[in-house]
């Protein structure tokens, strides 16, 4: 279901919708609220035609047998991988791994997968310095499994045999916190000579809170958004209007006409 919708004149200063300087909004997904749910934000740029996607996001997996039965009577495209998980491709290409099982009541999202380029490497970043707890880790298979609390949803990650490419569609994972674990968050990452790609910052939303974030990258560049929780909860509060704020937002979109009335094609990424 969509939680909420919000429209924006120019780019993030954090460049949460990418290194794009545009006009642009994004849209937040999930199964529930954000306070206990996995949440994907759906970011649009409105001058950009299409992106070249990489091999660092390699997919959500959710438990879903309506899922399944959804794909199957509109016939969307999907394949069997394993016994009872099913690939299928969201528009775009990102892909969604569906396990035929009846809906959890939790969260049905239950990992996602990032491709690494040296796998101890990046399971030392992501359960040393940010505290993440190894739930499963597989030398053979090149992958490993990490989380932050048992009922929520996981951070796979898996060897790419090589190096990663993060294209040029510039997505993130964002966590939630205590605001005064920001500070030291920047201040270890500084002791530890990691990379910082936008030091403690405040984030304005339109008539809404004013978040403080500090954001990260991992070996891969991989990036990751920390978050001050205070504000967050307040800004990420389910919007009842967030369905139909998306419908009118794309009904009074008029760029695609706009760039055909000027005979030129939106720009690929």
């Amino acid at each position: 279901q969509v939680l909420r919708h919000e429209e924006f004149e120019e780019g993030c200063k954090a460049s949460c919708n990418g290194p794009y300087d545009g006009k642009w909004s994004k849209t937040m997904v999930g199964y529930g609220p954000e306070d206990n749910h996995f949440v994907a934000e759906l970011t649009y740029n409105y001058g950009i035609g299409e992106y070249r996607l990489g091999n660092d996001f390699l997919g959500i997996t959710l438990v879903s047998s309506q899922a399944v039965s959804n794909a199957k009577k509109m016939g969307w495209p999907i394949r069997e991988v394993t016994t009872g998980v099913f690939e299928t491709e969201a528009p775009g290409g990102y892909k969604f791994y569906l396990e035929d099982k009846e809906q959890l009541k939790q969260d049905p999202v239950q990992k996602v997968t990032l491709g690494v380029s040296n796998l101890q490497k990046s399971v030392n970043y992501w359960s040393n310095l940010l505290e993440m707890k190894i739930y499963e880790k597989d030398e053979e298979k090149q992958r490993a499994l990490l989380g932050y609390e048992d009922n929520q949803c996981k951070l796979e990650l898996k060897a790419v045999g090589g190096a990663v490419d993060h294209g040029t569609a510039f997505g993130r994972i964002a966590f939630s916190c205590a605001k005064e674990e920001l500070p030291k968050i920047e201040a270890l990452m500084k002791k530890e000579n990691q990379k910082i790609l936008t030091p403690l910052v405040s984030l304005d939303t339109p008539g809404k809170a004013t978040v403080q974030v500090v954001i990260l990258a991992d070996p891969d560049g991989h990036e990751i958004c920390f978050v001050g929780d205070e504000a967050f909860r307040d800004l990420s509060k389910v919007d009842p209007n967030g369905a139909k704020l998306l419908d009118d937002a794309m009904a009074s979109d008029n760029s695609d006409k706009w760039f055909a009335a000027q005979n030129m094609k939106k720009a690929a990424a």
